[in-house]
């Protein structure tokens, strides 16, 4: 911090030379004033790295001083110094933005510890995280080695996604982030391994611990709250990761308390058609073409896949004894989202709300699609920046803050995640096989087994088979299925981009919300 230069602004600054001698003693540079107007002359003429501001001064106060600072240098530190914390003083001072305050007297060292903590902040976080995952880093690896429960693999992604964030906010070194990168690739490969011993058992009744699977959130989470007699909103925004997730738990924590803020794991395929309808319906795949063949398409069938979502969860009430009139909203274009807010009264009115928001999904699809997005969304840390700018911005922000004020429960949710892939596995298949990035299903697929997880035995995993011969095959971890025509043009196309449908800890394991608001309707 040597040469760095500081403005103090005191009525009594004669007093305070021994403390200005000790800091340029330490190589600072101090230019002193003994009143505001002069603390705001100085700070328009002069480049300072820091100021000091007494909050009491005749003339113009410190706080005020501060204020006229801020408009035209908004980005520098200032330090308030002050005899008293009163309430309003304090709600003044932050309400101007200040950086710090101490109160009187105050000692050289106090003033050297304010001066590195705001000086140096960044640095000092960075350095402290980047300290502590690398001592976590070992412990980690012996936890995703052991890993062999859902719970487990649970937590293990909540650790993931926490040292991502925590790297990500104290701007550290990039090498640690590889190695974190690095780390959640063999995360990845490991929890591979567990999907493909584990997942078939999961719909095995005599298996006693499973993980809660798309089919049940319905039931475990959104009914109880219904019976209960609370108004309730079931929100699912496609493809919202848990990284995601906790980017924009912040917004809402002014207006609700997150009550439960759990992870359930999603259905392959990690698609809408699959895991969502699965959701809506309170059913696995091969039982809503059992039951319900009229609201049921296959992969090799004509027209959208998630039409019936509205029909599938209203019987899923209907099987539960409810019987309420359900306002239900799917969103997915732009046009549509501006229109929700003129919804509210609508939604309000209903005992049992639903609003489907696709906006993530279409991101995702639109980062493969166009450049300009790519740029935008370039890495995990631009995503999620994306992510959380949309959604302060969003309609369904304004509605989340409604709910919140007419005391509504809201239930929020997703159908699957999303993962970045880079790396490509040959896959041949005729022209009936689906044409996804992370799964394939077909009668005549070639590829290596070592490098995908396949299901020869559809129903065993609950899901419909086209053919009597048809298999699922899944890629994991950063894997894609490319074909071998067109090969290296359809490599480069698709590297880099966000896709779901197969197994990873990204798609897989996703965030099951429960917002209780804060304010309690009369």
């Amino acid at each position: 911090m040597k040469g760095t230069k500081i403005l103090w602004a005191d009525d009594e600054i004669e007093l305070l030379k021994p403390h200005i001698i000790f800091l340029k003693d330490k190589e600072f540079e101090v230019v002193a004033v003994n009143n505001g107007d002069a603390a705001i002359e100085q700070a328009r003429n002069n480049h300072f790295d820091i100021i000091f501001l007494d909050e009491q001064m005749p003339g113009i106060s410190g706080i005020d001083a501060l204020i006229e600072i801020k408009s035209f240098k908004p980005d520098i530190p200032v330090i308030l110094i002050t005899k008293s914390e009163e309430e309003n003083i304090m709600e003044a001072a932050i309400g101007a933005k200040i950086s710090d305050y101490l109160i009187k007297p105050v000692n050289p060292n106090q003033i050297l510890l304010a001066l590195k903590k705001n000086l140096k902040q960044k640095e000092l976080i960075s350095n402290q995280t980047t300290s502590k995952y690398q001592s976590e880093f070992t412990r980690l690896g012996i936890d995703i080695q052991n890993a062999n429960t859902h719970d487990e693999w649970v937590e293990m992604y909540r650790k993931l996604v926490y040292w991502e964030l925590e790297l990500e906010a104290s701007g550290g070194d990039q090498n640690m982030n590889e190695i974190l990168q690095l780390q959640k690739k063999e995360a990845n490969n490991s929890f591979a391994r567990f999907v493909k011993k584990n997942y078939l058992d999961w719909f095995d009744e005599k298996t006693k611990d499973r993980p809660l699977l798309s089919q049940s959130i319905v039931k475990q989470k959104l009914i109880p709250i219904i019976k209960s007699g609370k108004q309730s909103c079931l929100v699912v925004i496609d493809n919202l990761r848990y990284d995601q997730w906790v980017s924009i738990r912040p917004e809402l924590q002014e207006y609700f308390n997150v009550t439960d803020d759990s992870l359930y794991y999603s259905i392959l395929p990690t698609v809408t058609q699959y895991a969502r309808n699965s959701l809506f319906a309170g059913l696995m795949p091969i039982t809503i073409e059992n039951f319900y063949p009229n609201l049921w398409l296959n992969d090799e069938d004509e027209g959208m896949k998630n039409q019936y979502e509205e029909d599938l969860f209203n019987n899923q009430l209907k099987r539960n004894g409810i019987n309420e009139k359900v306002f239900f909203e799917k969103v997915s274009a732009v046009s549509a989202g501006k229109r929700l807010p003129e919804k509210i009264q609508s939604i309000t009115n209903s005992k049992v709300s639903v609003i489907i928001y696709n906006f993530i999904d279409s991101l995702s699809h639109a980062r493969t699609e166009m450049d300009m997005i790519k740029e935008l969304a370039s890495d995990e840390k631009a995503y999620r920046s994306l992510t959380t700018s949309w959604f302060k911005n969003s309609p369904l922000f304004e509605v989340l803050k409604e709910l919140a004020n007419k005391g509504i429960t809201v239930v929020l949710t997703t159908d699957h995640g999303s993962i970045k892939v880079s790396n490509p596995v040959k896959v041949v298949g005729d022209r009936f096989v689906t044409n996804n990035l992370r799964y394939k299903q077909g009668k005549t697929l070639q590829y290596n087994p070592k490098e995908v997880f396949e299901i020869k035995q559809p129903k065993l995993a609950h899901l419909p088979a086209c053919h009597l011969s048809s298999t699922y095959v899944f890629t994991t971890g950063n894997d894609f299925f490319a074909y071998p025509n067109n090969y290296n043009h359809y490599v480069k196309y698709y590297k880099d981009t966000f896709q779901h449908g197969g197994v990873s800890l990204e798609e897989m394991i996703i965030p099951l919300v429960t917002l209780e608001p804060k304010t309690i309707k009369n």
